[in-house]
């Protein structure tokens, strides 16, 4: 398992960095023999010490992010949290890597100065494998956000499906 680990507004002590070393290594125990990379973001903000991890499998990428009071509490919460996501989608997440010809997603992060202005702060690329919209709603479920962008599997072209406020999820589709 390649880790990338980075503290923001904090140094990543040798200690530190064998705790979330240990302890998200174990993810690696539900997927066998496969590739794994962690990008790990250590951050202190006020009182609260912010883990964000996300692990990129050949196609999939689960995401977790806890605060706490306690940077160690958090990676132990955090962690927690990427095991339970493993284990409701596992049968999913393993039909899904039978099919490795998607390439892996890459996240880049850009962090800009503060304006007056919104600006744009993060950018992200990935790879746009072609998917149905129940595989995409998995993803957008393991990456915790309240969207997801994809490329419809039946029509080649880039959807979204998101989440409602009733609790269903819905699909954008483009008008030609």
């Amino acid at each position: 398992m390649n880790f990338a680990i980075r503290g923001k507004n904090l140094d990543v002590t040798p200690a530190l960095k064998q705790h979330v070393e240990k302890k998200v290594g174990k993810i690696a125990r539900y997927f066998e023999d496969l590739p794994i990379n962690a990008q790990v973001t250590l951050s202190v903000e006020k009182d609260r010490h912010i883990v964000e991890v996300t692990v990129l499998l050949d196609g999939i990428i689960i995401r977790g992010e806890e605060a706490t009071e306690d940077m160690y509490s958090s990676v132990d919460l955090v962690v927690d949290k990427l095991e339970r996501q493993i284990k409701k989608y596992k049968t999913r997440i393993n039909r899904k890597l039978r099919y490795k010809d998607a390439k892996l997603a890459e996240v880049h992060a850009d962090e800009g100065e503060e304006e007056d202005q919104p600006q744009i702060v993060k950018v992200k690329r990935f790879a746009m494998k072609p998917m149905s919209a129940e595989e995409a709603v998995m993803q957008m479920n393991l990456v915790g956000h309240d969207f997801y962008v994809f490329r419809n599997a039946e029509t080649e072209e880039v959807n979204v499906v998101y989440r409602r406020r009733d609790g269903n999820y819905g699909l954008i589709e483009p008008e030609v």
